[in-house]
């Protein structure tokens, strides 16, 4: 029952009826990623008449948050390549670093040293600032 208010209250908790409703009737699953989530395309890889390519998406499992798509299913929901990682042996280049999720807004957010929001007392002033005043 909770999850069926979810996806009737709540669009950033993986999928809403209506994208339920929609993957049921047009979607036809490709794969899963290591987190779970979903990737789906029109059934038999069908046109989109209006846009010319096949309509791709991705149901997130949990919130909804593009930083978890890996690499290799990026290059495909973005149509950067027509083959999906569940049809390839795709290997993350050495460059490519594991998903690390969105810290902002968390107490695990970066604060540099002199935001008013870091921890410590702020650095003191170099001497290196001139205040500008009005006519000068």
């Amino acid at each position: 029952m909770l999850t069926w208010l979810t996806q009737i209250f709540t669009w950033w908790n993986g999928q809403t009826l209506n994208t339920r409703f929609h993957t049921w009737r047009h979607g036809e699953l490709v794969g899963h990623d290591e987190f779970g989530n979903a990737y789906y395309r029109t059934k038999g890889g069908k046109l989109d008449p209006v846009l010319g390519f096949e309509r791709r998406w991705v149901i997130y499992k949990g919130y909804s948050e593009a930083s978890m798509t890996p690499p290799g299913w990026y290059g495909w929901i973005q149509h950067t390549t027509d083959t999906p990682p569940t049809e390839e042996a795709y290997q993350p280049r050495e460059w490519q670093l594991p998903h690390l999720p969105n810290m902002t807004g968390t107490p695990a957010a970066y604060r540099p040293t002199g935001s008013t929001l870091s921890v410590g007392a702020r650095p003191s002033a170099t001497g290196d600032y001139q205040a500008w005043t009005p006519g000068a």
